[in-house]
């Protein structure tokens, strides 16, 4: 397919940088209130309690792992979990069923390389990039991400992650079937894509803009944000502006995962920054059609 002509995802987001100065002042340390004091019971006390969201409590979350997956099922059913507890519990499968997770996941990464359309269209850019060498199937690594949970119980999940040195990341755990897969690996294809054409600052540590431009262009050709994705999967629907809400919404998600960024205002600001040229830069396709 031809590439269209708009700017590329390094050429709309240069940005200048200003060079930190040093601080002129200069404070000096007084000796007496250097010397520590030793930590009161108070404190220590509360240094030896346990982490609520990490350690599983059964009396205080429901969940027991020394009881039959079916049994902490019904737990969960008739309401006798908490949100806690059932975030252990996805936890808990999720290590027991580790090997047959990785095992189908390698089994539908190998099909879509050899068989889905659009993974064998971006592989086939990746080559015409990186001197006829397309990517190989074993430089997307399966494996089980463990996911995070923030103080108000609110579940951090991820579905994979590209790194220029390494390659792609697959959170085997977290595939629903060889669709979802599909819409994973086409997201981070595409990111191998603006590394290998734009030589993008992927991470972001020097430039956010280009990290910005590179996800809004995943969210938009992955074909994670279709309508049927958005509608029979995550539930969202409107009648206007869905497929654009949905990338910028997925967008702003993975510009905050990266520790360069404050909170969710900086992000948006970043996205909404670069929104225009990049989300109308197709290439390597020559429209949206997922």
């Amino acid at each position: 397919m031809a590439s269209t002509s708009t700017p590329s995802p390094a050429g709309s987001a240069s940005t200048a940088t200003p060079t930190p100065t040093p601080s002129s002042s200069s404070s000096s340390t007084n000796p007496s209130s250097s010397t520590t004091s030793p930590p009161s019971s108070s404190s220590s006390k509360q240094q030896q309690q346990p982490n609520l969201y990490l350690e599983n409590d059964p009396a205080r979350t429901g969940f027991d792992p020394k009881t039959q997956w079916w049994m902490n099922y019904f737990r969960i059913l008739t309401g006798q979990v908490t949100n806690e507890g059932v975030f252990h519990y996805r936890e808990h499968r999720y290590r027991a069923n580790e090997a047959r997770d990785v095992k189908r996941c390698e089994d539908y990464r190998d099909w879509l390389f050899a068989y889905s359309p659009t993974i064998r269209f971006l592989n086939d850019k990746i080559a015409e990039l990186n001197h006829g060498r397309p990517m190989d199937p074993a430089s997307v690594v399966c494996r089980r991400c463990p996911a995070r949970l923030t103080p108000d119980l609110q579940v951090q999940r991820q579905g994979g992650g590209f790194e220029p040195a390494h390659g792609i990341l697959v959170c085997a755990n977290e595939v629903r079937n060889r669709g979802h897969l599909e819409d994973t690996l086409a997201h981070e294809m595409v990111h191998a894509y603006d590394q290998l054409r734009f030589e993008v600052d992927f991470r972001g540590e020097k430039n956010l803009k280009q990290a910005a431009c590179t996800e809004i262009r995943a969210s938009m050709l992955s074909g994670e944000c279709r309508w049927t994705r958005e509608v029979f999967t995550r539930g969202n629907y409107t009648l206007t502006q869905q497929f654009q809400n949905c990338v910028r919404r997925r967008a702003v998600q993975s510009m905050m995962a990266r520790p360069w960024v404050k909170d969710d205002v900086q992000a948006v600001k970043v996205v909404n920054e670069v929104w225009d040229s990049c989300f109308s830069d197709t290439r390597p396709f020559d429209e949206i059609y997922r």
